[in-house]
């Protein structure tokens, strides 16, 4: 385990000391603070652990880009403070990390709940672009549009003081940590494991959430073998901030019935819960769930015992140019092209871009520099557009086309700037 992997998060307890432990995790952008409405109803039957994704709200930027990477450092985090077995409520990311809780480590979880979360969370491009935005424009354009993506646009006018605390909760974020949760939310995709999922769930979705709406939460619902829906009208994303009430309600009630020794599970059905002003005593000793086991993957192997790098070079190869441009690819692929795209795919992506000895960075220097010198314009835009993704700013991609004018040639070098000046702006400016 690295040391940035094992770096412990910020964290802080509210509520009785020996009482049952409930954890709410944060989305993306937030810190603990989006709970605050919550924790004084609900610390009075739990002990409540909140804690904040690393370099939001103050916490030391260890950048952590995966959910499976940022389960594990709340595990570790939690064996710290002597914590086993408890409960969880994740908003978004934190949702995910919810997901990851339940099919990675299931005997430590007793009850869970998805707050606006889903199976997959948009597509990988979509938060590799926000990663490119951040990186050359830092985190103001996206603080001022979260607005309008986390509250109905009643709440927003109405709540100012919301507003701007929203706006300067994403402002004050370490860039390098929201860009690495970017990369965790783009890599993330539970949608085959859903029915290993084995503790009672609640799905909890804002009717007016644009971001995960109703119909990702429908998604988790019909996967997970008991999970029940609770959509909370007049509210988007951020529900827990924009409907406190309606969220506290609906988290007592599920955590209540839904964690204790013999809580009869309904499966496979999607059941839709309300909020009830009944609160039943929790039961000190919760439900222990089954066990969920991760089915190894088998790797296909070639002819001479190696591994197939088909599997690693599509991976790469998404990863780097974008789903939606392989995905057209290999779509325009017929009986003539089919087989150049499988070669690329299984020896540029997979032999070489997967290789250890250049990072990705220095190996889109190269792309470039070889494109400028044999004056691929079309694939140069695309690369332009990997360059951004891989982690290089307008400014470096800027120095790699000015030292290829040196040894390619100032024609070819004029050409270059052209088109990676257009990819640039494209993909660096901020979407409403």
């Amino acid at each position: 385990m690295s040391e940035t992997t094992a770096a412990p998060l910020q964290y802080r307890f509210d509520g009785p000391e020996d009482a049952p432990v409930l954890i709410l995790g944060p989305s993306l952008g937030t810190t603990w603070h989006m709970w605050d409405r919550q924790v004084p109803e609900l610390a009075r039957q739990w002990r409540i652990f909140r804690f904040d994704l690393p370099g939001h709200g103050g916490a030391p930027a260890h950048p952590a880009g995966s959910a499976t990477d940022l389960t594990t450092r709340l595990l570790a985090t939690l064996d710290s403070v002597g914590v086993q077995r408890f409960g969880y409520a994740g908003c978004a990311l934190g949702g995910a990390i919810g997901v990851e809780l339940a099919l990675r480590h299931p005997e430590r979880l007793a009850s869970l709940a998805l707050i606006a979360a889903s199976p997959r969370f948009g597509t990988a491009d979509e938060f590799r672009q926000r990663g490119v935005i951040v990186r050359s424009n830092g985190l103001d354009p996206i603080a001022r549009m979260s607005p309008e993506h986390w509250f109905t646009s009643g709440f927003a006018a109405a709540q100012p003081a919301i507003t701007e605390w929203a706006v300067q909760m994403v402002r004050t974020t370490d860039p390098g940590c929201y860009i690495a949760a970017c990369e965790a939310l783009a890599a993330f995709d539970a949608r085959a494991a859903l029915g290993r999922i084995g503790v009672p769930t609640l799905v909890l979705v804002g009717s007016d959430d644009r971001i995960t709406g109703p119909a990702q939460a429908r998604t988790l619902v019909a996967g997970i073998p008991d999970a029940r829906l609770a959509v909370v009208p007049g509210a988007s994303h951020l529900v827990p901030v924009e409907q406190p009430a309606a969220v506290t309600d609906l988290l007592v009630h599920h955590f209540s019935t839904a964690w204790q020794p013999g809580f009869d599970a309904v499966t496979g059905q999607m059941a839709a819960i309300t909020a009830s002003p009944v609160k039943p005593v929790l039961s000190a000793a919760p439900l222990v769930a089954p066990r969920a086991e991760i089915a190894p993957v088998a790797v296909p192997l070639e002819p001479g015992g190696r591994p197939d790098p088909y599997d690693a070079g599509i991976k790469v190869r998404r990863e780097v140019l974008g789903d939606a441009h392989v995905d057209r690819a290999l779509a325009a692929a017929d009986d003539f092209s089919g087989d150049f795209q499988e070669f690329i795919t299984r020896y540029a992506w997979g032999e070489i871009w997967d290789r250890p000895g250049l990072d990705r960075r220095a190996r889109s220097c190269v792309t470039l520099t070889a494109l400028v010198a044999g004056g691929h314009l079309e694939e140069l835009a695309f690369h332009t557009r990997a360059a951004l993704r891989n982690g290089l700013t307008p400014g470096e991609i800027k120095e790699v086309l000015l030292q290829a004018a040196v040894y390619c040639g100032v024609p070819a070098a004029n050409s270059a700037f052209k088109v990676a000046q257009q990819v640039i702006r494209e993909e660096t400016t901020p979407q409403a």
